[in-house]
């Protein structure tokens, strides 16, 4: 489940300690983090969509597509002659 801290909360994760982004994070939906969700310490949200820079750097990398390299050209038949 998505959650992100509640306005003027800081939540911690319960292993590691480390703080929840304000943004958002995908958490385990266990004990610990609905108690956080029925309390009020996280508010379930859904999870952002890509941000317009990474979306910017995929529309670069879809028009940066190699170039096509042409096949080289069966020899005519007016150089077989010679």
């Amino acid at each position: 489940m998505w959650v992100k801290p509640a306005e003027g909360r800081a939540v911690r994760f319960p292993s590691s300690k480390r703080l929840l982004k304000s943004s958002g994070e995908d958490v385990p939906e266990n004990a610990f983090w609905l108690r956080r969700l029925s309390c009020g310490d996280v508010v379930k949200t859904t999870a952002p969509t890509a941000t317009a820079s990474a979306s910017v750097a995929v529309e670069k990398a879809a028009g940066a597509a190699p170039a096509q390299i042409a096949p080289p050209s069966a020899p005519s038949a007016e150089g077989a002659d010679k």
